[in-house]
């Protein structure tokens, strides 16, 4: 349906998270739009309530097209449904129902219980893959994580002396870039942070800037890192007291952050999309819990010729250990080489 099509279009532009993305257009009788809208921030008005005051005048007896089920619950706005019914919409298209516990069916179920007609599951696919990391969060309360890696085509994210700039061309950077604009998190470990450096900023596209996060062990993380000017959240045990927001996390035995508790956190913190850039032992943690829910490779067009330095920590003792992944995409970035892989069964 082309007013469905509008919705999504409206929807994307934005990433209210915490929050859904959510577009909505309202169409009268006579099949005019007449109305349309989307949800642009936490705390403002829901799309469907843009619409409506976008429509200005009587819109009893139309149809609203929104991109996700109305909410039923008062949170920081009151309840979509509840304005939809007042306002005499006569039928609800729905694209996905909303997995939210504070939803999930029960705005569809006020709606009826009203005598509106629902329609629901129209692009349904389309609207969940708009926004893969709220799905993900209020499925599986916790962020979805993204996996991203530089290497050559022989496998080695760095030479042995450590040297990894640049692996990968023009193309492929600004694709990573691009996968950070879209991502409300970047994720280093520390090794990364005393060794590289990062800014963990958007610089060759246009879009919005991550938060970056910080996973701090028990070795001290230079003061004067440039990291610290854009206030980054440090993922560490309760005694931490260095620079930077902090995230209090258990840690095990040896001072290792437990990374499935840090996953929960951080979704609860809003940060529902966390891109994961290094380091070997951060990624090696990640995979082992089975916390890793996407997978971006960059095989520049180098080989090394000899062993460097793996992505992952530890050893690889036996097949069975591997880890059985699905390919999602592979494209030709200049030269070089995206693979995207997502666990298999996902």
């Amino acid at each position: 349906m082309e007013h469905m099509v509008r919705a999504l279009e409206l929807a994307i532009r934005h990433r209210p998270h915490p929050n859904p993305r959510v577009g909505a257009v309202i169409v009268n009788a006579q099949g005019e739009v007449i109305g349309e809208g989307a949800h642009v921030a936490p705390g403002t008005d829901h799309a469907e309530i843009v619409a409506l005051k976008s429509a200005g005048a009587d819109v009893a007896g139309s149809t609203i097209y929104v991109t996700l089920e109305p909410c039923s619950h008062h949170g920081r706005t009151p309840p979509c449904a509840d304005a939809l019914i007042a306002a005499g919409v006569s039928r609800v298209v729905v694209a996905a129902i909303d997995p939210d516990t504070k939803v999930a069916g029960t705005g569809v179920a006020r709606l009826e219980a009203a005598g509106i007609e629902v329609v629901t599951g129209v692009r349904a696919d389309e609207s969940e893959a708009m926004d893969p990391g709220y799905f993900h969060h209020r499925r599986l309360g916790r962020s979805r994580i993204t996996l991203k890696m530089a290497l050559t085509l022989d496998g080695n994210a760095a030479a042995a002396d450590g040297t990894s700039q640049w692996i990968t061309g023009d193309l492929a950077r600004q694709d990573s870039h691009r996968l950070r604009a879209e991502s409300d998190a970047v994720l280093v470990g520390a090794g990364t942070v005393i060794a590289d450096d990062p800014l963990l900023d958007v610089r060759m596209v246009d879009g919005r800037q991550p938060r970056p996060v910080i996973v701090a062990g028990r070795t001290p993380l230079p003061s004067n890192a440039r990291i610290w000017g854009r206030n980054p959240l440090v993922v560490a045990e309760s005694g931490y007291h260095g620079p930077g927001e902090h995230v209090p996390v258990a840690t095990d035995g040896d001072g290792r952050v437990e990374v499935a508790v840090m996953a929960r956190r951080l979704g609860e913190l809003g940060l529902l999309d966390v891109m994961v850039e290094g380091g070997p032992h951060l990624a090696r943690s990640l995979f082992s819990a089975e916390l890793v829910d996407r997978v971006v490779i960059y095989y520049g067009a180098k080989l090394a010729g000899g062993s460097g330095r793996n992505a992952f920590a530890g050893s690889f003792t036996t097949l069975t250990d591997a880890l059985d992944m699905a390919t999602k995409s592979v494209e030709l970035l200049g030269d070089d080489i995206r693979v995207e892989l997502l666990p298999r069964g996902t």
